[in-house]
C-alpha cells in the first residue's frame, strides 16, 4: 500500500506572537494545512492519508478538515510525538494497528507547512520510493554553504556543486524505516533532525528527487508574507 503522512505536529515557535501553530494560520482563504492536504487528496495513488497533529489541536484539525474538505474516507488524524521522527512513527503505529505493515508498503511524509508542492514531486516520490526504498526531495544549493563548528569561525567551505537543500516530501519503505529507526541508540535519536539520515546512518542509499524553489516551508512571518504573495499571483493568473 501507498500511504501519505502530513506532519502537522509542530508548535511553530518561530512564527512569533500567534495564538495557534503555524499550520493552522490562514493563507489566502484557507488554513495552510488545508492547502497542503488538498494536494495529496488529488492523487488517487494514496490509499490512506494520515495527518499528524499535536494532541491539544486534534479536534481543531478535524474541524478544519470537516469545514474545508469534502468527506474523504482516506483521511485519518493521529496524535503526534515529541519530535519530527517520533511523529512519523506515530503515523506508522496507526498503520500497523489498523492495516498491518507489509514488506512493500511505502509512506510519503511531508511538512504540513509546505503548501506549494507539485503533483510531479508527489508522483516522482512515489515512483522512486517503490524502486529505491528511500527518497529525499532536494534543490541545488544556490548560495555557497559555510560550515562552522563553533558558530564564530569558518570550519569548512564545501564545494557548492555537490551541495543540495533538503525539502519534503521524504518517502520510505515503511518496514525498513521502522527497523532502522529502532536500531538507533538513544544518543543517535536525540540528535536526529532528518528522517533520511536514519537511512544514511545505516549505509543505505537515498534517491534524490528534484524539488522546486517555490516549495517553501512557512516557518516565519516573512515566509507567510512570501506565501501570500505567491498565492495571490496564482489567483490573478
Amino acid at each position: 500500500m501507498i500511504y501519505a503522512e502530513i506532519l502537522a505536529g509542530g508548535k511553530g515557535t518561530r512564527m512569533g506572537n500567534v495564538n495557534m501553530p503555524k499550520q493552522f494560520l490562514m493563507l489566502n482563504s484557507k488554513p495552510i494545512i488545508i492547502h497542503t492536504l488538498e494536494k495529496f487528496l488529488l492523487n488517487d495513488r494514496f490509499e490512506k492519508i494520515i495527518v499528524v497533529s499535536p494532541r491539544e489541536w486534534m479536534f481543531h484539525t478535524k474541524d478544519l478538515i470537516k469545514k474545508y474538505i469534502d468527506f474523504d474516507e482516506r483521511i485519518a488524524v493521529v496524535e503526534g510525538g515529541s519530535d519530527r521522527n517520533e511523529s512519523i512513527m506515530k503515523g506508522i503505529d496507526y498503520i500497523d494497528e489498523y492495516y498491518g505493515i507489509r514488506d512493500h508498503d511505502v509512506i510519503v511524509t511531508h511538512d504540513s507547512v509546505r503548501p506549494f508542492l507539485t503533483h510531479r514531486i508527489i508522483d516522482e516520490n512515489i515512483d522512486a520510493v517503490l524502486e529505491y526504498g528511500a527518497v529525499d526531495t532536494v534543490i541545488e544549493a544556490i548560495d555557497t554553504i559555510i560550515q562552522s563548528i563553533d558558530g564564530e569561525f569558518i570550519s569548512e567551505v564545501p564545494v557548492r556543486d555537490t551541495m543540495y537543500q533538503g525539502q519534503t516530501p521524504q518517502s520510505f519503505n515503511i518496514k525498513k524505516l521502522v527497523d532502522h529507526y529502532q536500531s538507533l541508540t538513544k544518543e543517535q535519536k536525540d540528535i536526529l533532525t532528518d528522517a533520511c539520515k536514519i537511512f544514511a546512518l545505516k549505509g543505505e542509499k537515498v534517491k534524490l528527487v528534484k524539488g522546486e524553489v517555490f516549495n517553501i516551508k512557512v516557518t516565519t512571518p516573512y515566509d507567510l508574507k512570501v506565501a501570500e504573495a505567491f498565492i495571490q499571483e496564482r489567483v490573478l493568473k
